[in-house]
């Protein structure tokens, strides 16, 4: 990490809070803070946390549900272990990967969530289109595991992509929402969808 990059981050409160409290990362206060605002862990018990690592999500989603049945995939080892927890080390847009998601949760999940970003290269155009790829293989998750009234929140970077993702995706679910969450940070391009109800969608993608 660059030497601005991290005196950025001992100035960053969440940085600050997330060390103090025992969190992962900042990330995981935008989370809860989805949460709070939305309440997308209610009656929620299967849950798959894409593009996991280093845990941030994945160790909110363990202390707000009881008992949760939750698959954690990235190509990164996660450092987070718990008994509630299948961590799968692999890369979400393969369809091995998927099958054994769908064999541990038995085809059914109550929650997506993807805070998936692509290694930054700097020029913008290129890792806009590569998150929103990833951000299209979390919503082929949502379309193959959600049960009825399933939820779906994930992070996409704002660019000339992003009508047609929302475009794609709203009518499959009966709320959308993009929330800008205050741990992000203000200079950041990225935004999170959060979708509830999920409907019989048939979607080509």
């Amino acid at each position: 990490m660059p030497r601005k990059r991290r005196m950025e981050n001992r100035k960053d409160y969440y940085f600050k809070l997330a060390k103090k409290e025992g969190y992962k990362s900042r990330a995981s206060y935008k989370l809860k803070q989805i949460n709070k605002k939305y309440n997308i862990f209610k009656g929620v018990s299967r849950v798959v946390d894409l593009c996991c690592s280093p845990g941030s999500w994945s160790q909110v989603i363990i202390e707000e549900i009881p008992d949760v049945t939750l698959v954690s995939i990235d190509l990164v080892n996660m450092s987070l272990t718990n008994p509630h927890i299948t961590f799968i080390k692999g890369d979400i847009t393969s369809e091995s990967v998927f099958e054994k998601v769908y064999e541990i949760l038995n085809g059914k999940a109550d929650l997506i969530v993807s805070d998936c970003s692509p290694k930054v290269s700097g020029i913008w155009s290129t890792d806009h289109a590569r998150q929103i790829f990833l951000a299209e293989y979390s919503f082929k998750y949502a379309l193959r595991l959600l049960v009825k009234g399933g939820s779906l929140v994930m992070k996409v970077f704002q660019g000339d992509l992003l009508d047609e993702l929302i475009n794609l995706i709203k009518p499959c679910f009966e709320f959308f929402k993009i929330e800008k969450p205050p741990a992000s940070r203000k200079s950041s391009a990225e935004i999170y969808f959060v979708a509830k109800g999920f409907k019989n969608c048939n979607v080509d993608i």
